[in-house]
């Protein structure tokens, strides 16, 4: 009778059977040379690592496998908190994305608040449409609702790419004030905590960041009825 790790490691054996192995073992080979050249350049590295986090930032992106956060502004392990969805979205009713962001904003105290969305972004792209994906269809309605909250702006746009791109930039502005209405936000500003909230979209074709200009560090700037007096 197998046990429970034997089970384990027969399902493994199983699953490699379907896998590329060699992509596979690529993987733990790289993990391998990325330790060494840590190492090499600070002995320590990992040790200072296990002593806890205290990242200035939290990013909340698009789950898009060709935007690392920390790559693309250059930061090192430790100095962003990452929350990544399909196309940046900040739901109130995801208890997930509230949950990283309670513990980003209550815990760590971080001091600034990055909403990161990039063009060509396929859940955007989806949302311009009516072809259904599934159970991703739920997801991308909420998508559905930037547009049409800018139907006006985005119906007068002729060129596909440039209403694409437009939209892509829009939905990141909603993202960042909905991040505004958060209780969590709100509380922190009320106890005058210094927490600022900014809107980019990155170009995956040029590799560079647009700032919308859409930076955020109090409730002044919504309407009176998102301002919660906590």
């Amino acid at each position: 009778m197998l046990s429970s790790v034997g089970i384990l490691q027969t399902v493994h054996f199983k699953q490699l059977k379907y896998m590329n192995k060699a992509y596979y073992n690529q993987l733990l080979e790289n993990n391998k040379g990325w330790v060494a050249s840590r190492l090499a350049l600070d002995p320590d590295f990992f040790n200072k690592l296990a002593k806890g986090q205290q990242p200035p930032l939290l990013w909340i992106g698009c789950a898009d496998s060709r935007v690392p956060a920390n790559e693309i502004i250059g930061a090192k392990p430790g100095e962003v908190f990452v929350h990544r969805n399909i196309a940046n979205m900040v739901l109130h009713t995801d208890m997930n994305m509230l949950s990283v962001l309670d513990y980003a904003v209550n815990v760590l105290k971080v001091k600034h608040i990055i909403v990161c969305g990039h063009y060509g972004c396929g859940g955007v792209r989806a949302a311009m449409g009516s072809g259904s994906y599934g159970i991703v269809d739920n997801w991308i309605r909420h998508i559905k609702d930037v547009y049409r909250f800018h139907q006006k702006e985005l119906d007068i746009i002729e060129d596909d790419t440039q209403k694409f791109n437009r939209f892509v930039e829009l939905n990141v502005v909603e993202q960042v004030y909905d991040l505004a209405k958060t209780s969590i936000v709100q509380n922190a500003w009320n106890v005058k905590q210094e927490l600022f909230i900014h809107g980019w979209v990155y170009g995956v074709d040029s590799g560079i960041i647009k700032d919308l200009g859409v930076n955020i560090d109090s409730n002044e700037l919504l309407d009176d009825v998102y301002q919660l007096d906590i």
